[in-house]
């Protein structure tokens, strides 16, 4: 039990409207434009190939650089990290941390004034899908300690003492965290019940942080709390800098997963903790903003990890599928198992292009790339859990099977089954493929909200309504007619992309730009029939979002696989991949386009209602539930802990 709450206790989130949550979400995001964004232009149906080709290149010394941390990780990993122990003990050894430790693995992305190893965001990414490739747990590790936690906020908003303090530390090894989510608050941060009452020169911090990503094991944490509005505080949720070995900080409870058992997530509860104002990361009330701006370039963690997930099925689906015999000839040359190694080939050939391109706009900084970054976790999550479910249907039952069962009669331990268990998680990682599709439909139609975004807005006058009215007809006046006809409908346009001897990628982006046209025309058919509905039709959004996601992946993989025939590096094979990979997507794409208009969704409302009204619970009789008794969420009061601190700090000497 914790101490009872008083009710009605000022310093507690009062509950909040939809509309309140949307409100202060919208506060939280950049507004701003001042640079390109190659994907935004493609859902206004402007095709700017020139944005991400010839495709950007890593300078010289950051490849060198980059090279060589990988050859020392490639040999620690192959040496030193036994992915079957970590999965098998459910915890990462600690001579492993150790040896990462020793190799500047938690700088990696640090600068080396600080002591780091000053890599770029290419070879942060090709190191994590390294790491990640022979224990996905400890990619987790250091893709939470420095993709999220304290390392990348103090990067972007914290002041040089800070920097001076802390990330030396960071880069030697003291591990970071992220804490956010809270039991009763996920993607809503609206309802956020944390506290930090203003304390002197210092703030107090109580409540409950789920879901601690490194929390169990973290030296220093990223705590979002919400600071009361008093005089001389305008309040709002702030970001923190908090040693988790401070007095009242309790790691409650080890959270267990049914993938990445390694990773050390748990319970932090926080009762009356003593935090200097010298350790708030910019002002008071941009926590949410913060957070946002971070992830930016945060979420490319997990598409990497998913690249290297899609090589490693890529490998053994090859591997098996050559070894197998099945009725007289090698399981691949049976169409039925081919045609799924050939979607996981094409397929992850388009995550890594994806992947390195949005990594190197990301380096060069010439770009907006928050919808990048957001389609490539969005895209990469969702298609690497489809590659991992073929490759466990390629391999049969031994795909089910688990790696220590194989092992122990007498074959080859391949943990194909823990791929698909371990990859799972990121479709709701740092944002679910749900919210993924939001934030991403609230980013693309940002240019329509500018324009015309007060004609549908409830709480504006008629006169500013008049005034939206006579600049969206401007607007679109402009812009429409411009989505009529375009490159794509000229033969020959984008000839560069079919050199003789090799796959006509051309064609592919002329169906891009054709494609993106289209795109935009449906989202402003959809803003014109709907208006201020629009936001409602998450369904509908969700198919905008993924028809953009796939044309974006196209035209990285065409770019891509030019970029490797003129560095004269598979440049055949890569066109071919790509080929064959838009081929694939652009069956989806109009699988997508066709379910815009014609879909279930007003009749799925429909028995949503009935599921939610009771009225069809005669479907669930003839079963037992074995789910255990409690409360479907459990208490999260601020108090003092009652229960053992099971945070464990990972040093030499403890």
């Amino acid at each position: 039990m914790t101490a009872p709450l008083e009710k009605n206790r000022p310093d507690r989130p009062p509950k909040v409207s939809e509309r309140e949550a949307r409100q202060v979400a919208e506060a939280a995001r950049e507004r701003d434009w001042r640079r390109p964004s190659f994907a935004k232009e493609l859902f206004l149906g402007r095709f700017r190939l020139d944005l991400i080709h010839p495709h950007p290149l890593p300078a010289a010394p950051d490849t060198r650089r980059g090279e060589e941390f990988l050859t020392r990780l490639r040999e620690f990993c192959e040496n030193d990290i036994d992915g079957a122990r970590i999965e098998r003990d459910a915890k990462i050894p600690d001579e492993v941390i150790e040896g990462l430790r020793r190799l500047g693995a938690f700088g990696m992305k640090t600068d080396i004034k600080y002591g780091g190893l000053g890599l770029t965001q290419v070879y942060y990414n090709r190191a994590l899908a390294l790491v990640g490739s022979a224990s996905p747990a400890l990619g987790a590790l250091l893709s939470a300690h420095q993709s999220i936690g304290v390392p990348q906020p103090l990067k972007l908003f914290g002041t040089d003492e800070q920097k001076d303090t802390f990330l030396p530390r960071l880069a030697a090894g003291d591990i970071s965290a992220f804490l956010l989510t809270e039991p009763d608050v996920g993607s809503d941060p609206a309802r956020l019940a944390t506290t930090a009452v203003p304390d002197g020169d210092d703030y107090l911090i109580d409540g409950v942080k789920l879901w601690t990503t490194n929390g169990v094991v973290a030296d220093l944490l990223v705590v979002m709390a919400r600071v009361p509005r008093s005089d001389g505080h305008p309040g709002g949720i702030t970001a923190f800098v908090v040693e988790a070995a401070s007095e009242g900080v309790t790691v409650e409870h080890r959270n267990a997963f049914m993938g990445l058992r390694g990773l050390e997530n748990g319970v932090t509860r926080f009762h009356r903790v003593r935090v200097p104002a010298a350790h708030r990361i910019g002002p008071e009330g941009a926590g949410l903003k913060i957070a946002l701006t971070t992830l930016n370039t945060g979420r490319l963690s997990l598409p990497a990890m998913c690249a290297g997930a899609g090589k490693w099925c890529l490998k053994i689906a090859r591997e098996w599928s050559a070894a197998r015999e099945q009725w007289g000839k090698p399981l691949a040359r049976h169409e039925a198992v081919g045609t799924k190694i050939s979607f996981i080939a094409a397929t992850t050939f388009a995550l890594e292009a994806v992947l390195d391109l949005c990594s190197q706009l990301a380096d060069e900084d010439r770009n907006d790339i928050r919808i990048e970054a957001a389609i490539a976790k969005l895209y990469g999550s969702e298609m690497a859990w489809r590659i991992a479910d073929e490759l466990v249907q390629i391999r049969g039952g031994r795909g089910y099977e688990t790696a220590d069962s194989l092992a122990a009669r007498g074959e080859r331990a391949v943990p194909a089954e823990q791929m698909l268990r371990d990859l799972r998680i990121n479709r709701i990682f740092e944002g679910s493929t749900e919210i993924m599709h939001l934030l991403i439909a609230r980013e693309a139609v940002d240019a329509h909200l500018t324009v015309a975004g007060d004609l549908i807005d409830p709480d504006k006058t008629l006169g500013d309504k008049a005034r939206a009215g006579a600049a969206a007809t401007a607007y679109y006046a402009r812009w429409f007619p411009k989505l009529v006809t375009g490159p794509g409908r000229v033969p020959g346009s984008y000839g560069e992309f079919h050199p003789a001897g090799h796959a006509d990628l051309s064609a592919h982006l002329r169906y891009v730009e054709r494609s993106s046209r289209k795109l935009a025309r449906s989202t402003f058919y959809a803003m014109s029939r709907w208006q201020g509905r629009m936001e409602t039709k998450q369904a509908f959004l969700g198919r905008i979002v993924d028809i953009g996601a796939e044309l974006f992946a196209m035209s990285a993989a065409c770019v891509r696989a030019e970029l490797l025939r003129g560095g004269g590096e598979h440049g055949r094979e890569a066109y071919r991949l790509a080929d064959v990979f838009c081929r694939q997507a652009r069956l989806r794409v109009e699988e997508l386009f066709g379910r815009l208009w014609s879909n279930t969704d007003d009749i799925d409302r429909r028995i949503v209602d009935g599921v939610l009204a009771g009225r069809y619970a005669w479907l669930e009789e003839g079963i037992v539930d074995p789910s255990g008794d409690g409360p479907w969420i459990a208490d999260a009061e601020p108090g003092p802990s009652v229960r053992e601190n099971v945070h464990r700090p990972i040093h030499p000497d403890s």
